[in-house]
Order: C-alpha cells, then sequence, then structure tokens
C-alpha cells in the first residue's frame, strides 16, 4: 500500500535516487541532503510513526527523541544533542545513522525500547 502510495505521487523515484547518496544501502526510505531533514515514506503517506517521541532510560541520564522528520537526538547527563543523526523504522527494528558516522540498532518490544546496550521508556 505504501508503495502504490509512493508511486501514484511520483515520490518513489525521488527515493529511491536519494537513497543511492547513502552509504547505507537500506536507507531506501529517506531522502536527505547535508541542509535538508530527511522524509520517511511513513511520513509522507500516514504521518509520524507510533515510535516517534521522547524515550527515557529508568535514571533520566539518557534522552532519546526521535522526531517525526526522521531524524533523532540524543541528550546525555544534561547535554543536550549529545549525539544527533537520522533513522529509520522496520515495524519495530529501529536503524540509527549517527551524523558522526556511526551505526546502532534498536528494537521496541513491549513498550520499551532496547537500544544497543539502553534500555529505554516511553515518555508520554
Amino acid at each position: 500500500m505504501v508503495r502504490s502510495a509512493l508511486l501514484a505521487t511520483g515520490l518513489l523515484a525521488a527515493l529511491a535516487t536519494a537513497a543511492c547518496h547513502h552509504p547505507d544501502p537500506t536507507a531506501t526510505n529517506t531522502t536527505t541532503t547535508a541542509r535538508e531533514a530527511p522524509m520517511t515514506a511513513q511520513t509522507i503517506t500516514t504521518g509520524p510513526h507510533p515510535h516517534v517521541g521522547m524515550w527515557v532510560t529508568a535514571d533520566g541520564r539518557i534522552r532519546q527523541e526521535l522526531l517525526p522528520t526522521g531524524r533523532y537526538e540524543e541528550a546525555r547527563d544534561g547535554r543536550e544533542r549529545a549525539y544527533t543523526g537520522r533513522y529509520t523504522v522496520t515495524g519495530d527494528h529501529i536503524d540509527y545513522y549517527d551524523d558522526l558516522g556511526f551505526t546502532a540498532t534498536g528494537d521496541v518490544r513491549d513498550g520499551v525500547l532496547y537500544h544497543e546496550h539502553l534500555v529505554l521508556y516511553r515518555e508520554r
């Protein structure tokens, strides 16, 4: 359904063309340049993904916000934007592509985000 909606609007070609500029071959559902935020297929067709929002460790030291633009910002120990980058979502799996060049993954299970060694809870 998403694919047909993108074909109908002509956006699939733009997404596929932009994806070839990313070093990660799984980044086919985002478009980005150094000056603009990525737009995910999810955002284009149905609004923000349900995992968009603020996620926080139990002690509050780490706060990770998944923005509806396909970008994330992570604060650590009160240092805002300690890490920033883009992310893609496939079901309940999240792939992170940090602006500094490293990658990470996360999975949401039973309303909890397991991001590498971190356990984050939804802030409502």
